[in-house]
């Protein structure tokens, strides 16, 4: 798949050259989008029993909202002449809840700060121990079936709402949350240019198995090879990962 274009750099393409990579990509992202809303509509439908009986256990061990919605960065391609580019956006994310109502986020934004920066000390220090997962594991705001439900994705399943929205794609990088957005470095930015998922290339290889970094690279590898291909392939690696349950948490 061919890489996005520079609209500054437009004057330098042959015209029929790049004619024909606009459209081999525009026939690439309406492709992507009506599997993805096709895909996460049959997919609501054929997991609403267990979302419903989620939500009940939610409900039951914490009163309170069954689902928890938190401000994402995402991006949306917008044609530019003869290509296109990526606008950075926000837009609300929905999943179960998994925390007790109003839990105090510092927690989780310290240890973002300590995994960007790659702070083994900071990390050991907030998660009580050391240990080579790269996410907040001993989290006290979780409620009793919230570790259970993030260890095999189910709190995720709302987003398949988003999906059909259009702030999501169901492959792509994760979308990040501001004050993570805050921290990056200027080589990391270049995982917003493109339209977050629920699965991805670093969810199906290392999920939080590796430093910040290198999760990083392995979205911004997705970004610049991005086919229906790989999409496909990454669709049909997810239940693997999830049943194996490597590296997640």
């Amino acid at each position: 798949m061919q890489k996005e274009i520079n609209p500054a750099s437009i004057h330098k393409f042959n015209p029929r050259t790049l004619r024909m990579a606009v459209s081999r990509r525009d026939a690439y992202y309406i492709v992507k989008r009506l599997l993805d809303l096709g895909c996460a509509l049959g997919l609501l439908i054929l997991l609403a029993p267990l979302m419903l009986l989620v939500a009940l256990v939610i409900f039951l061990y914490s009163p309170g909202p069954v689902f928890f919605t938190q401000e994402r960065v995402g991006a949306r391609r917008i044609g530019h002449g003869e290509g296109a580019y990526w606008k950075r956006v926000t837009f609300k994310v929905i999943k179960f809840r998994t925390m007790k109502v109003n839990s105090d986020s510092s927690i989780h934004q310290n240890y973002v700060k300590a995994l960007i920066e790659n702070n083994h000390e900071k990390m050991a220090s907030i998660q009580g121990q050391d240990t080579k997962v790269r996410k907040l594991i001993n989290d006290p705001r979780l409620i009793r079936p919230g570790a259970l439900l993030r260890k095999l994705s189910i709190d995720e399943l709302p987003q398949l709402w988003n999906v059909v929205r259009g702030d999501m794609s169901l492959v792509g990088p994760r979308p990040a949350i501001p004050y993570e957005v805050d921290l990056y470095k200027p080589w990391h930015l270049k995982r917003l240019e493109a339209q977050p998922g629920i699965t991805g290339l670093q969810q199906v290889t290392a999920r939080c198995t590796t430093d910040f970094d290198e999760q990083v690279k392995l979205d911004i590898q997705y970004i610049e090879n991005q086919s229906l291909w790989l999409d496909i392939k990454i669709a049909f690696k997810t239940p693997l990962a999830i049943i194996s349950a490597r590296g997640a948490y």
